[in-house]
């Protein structure tokens, strides 16, 4: 999809977070302290991304998983700007920015997918 279909389509906060790959500031968004039954889907394409079921409060002020619905549905690569190396991590869908993926989650994975709000919707089932 062209990016200024991105721009007429999300707010500002959600282009920068997906399409140029900002991040919002913690305990900021949305669904950072959300519990409720349901999946998070892509903002930009509508794919279902993460559960409900995999949520939990890492104390990070993102929403954090510990794993997601389907891998096939997300790509990770490397990010070395901040002066620092993380894995980021996208909508293998769209290449929507989503967030960061790290190895200090819990069992039985052991990763924290700590994602921007901005770049997620919400379905309650």
């Amino acid at each position: 999809m062209n990016e200024d279909v991105y721009k007429d389509r999300l707010t500002v906060e959600q282009f920068e977070v997906t399409r140029r790959k900002a991040t919002e500031r913690p305990f900021t968004g949305k669904y950072w302290n959300t519990f409720d039954k349901g999946s998070y889907v892509c903002v930009c394409c509508n794919i279902e991304l993460f559960s409900s079921k995999t949520k939990y409060d890492a104390g990070c002020g993102w929403p954090s998983f510990w794993d997601t619905i389907d891998s096939e549905k997300i790509k990770t690569e490397e990010d070395l700007t901040l002066g620092m190396k993380r894995i980021e991590v996208m909508c293998a869908n769209c290449d929507a920015h989503l967030g960061h993926v790290f190895p200090d989650g819990p069992e039985p994975t052991g990763i924290r997918y700590c994602i921007n709000s901005a770049s997620l919707d919400f379905n309650s089932s």
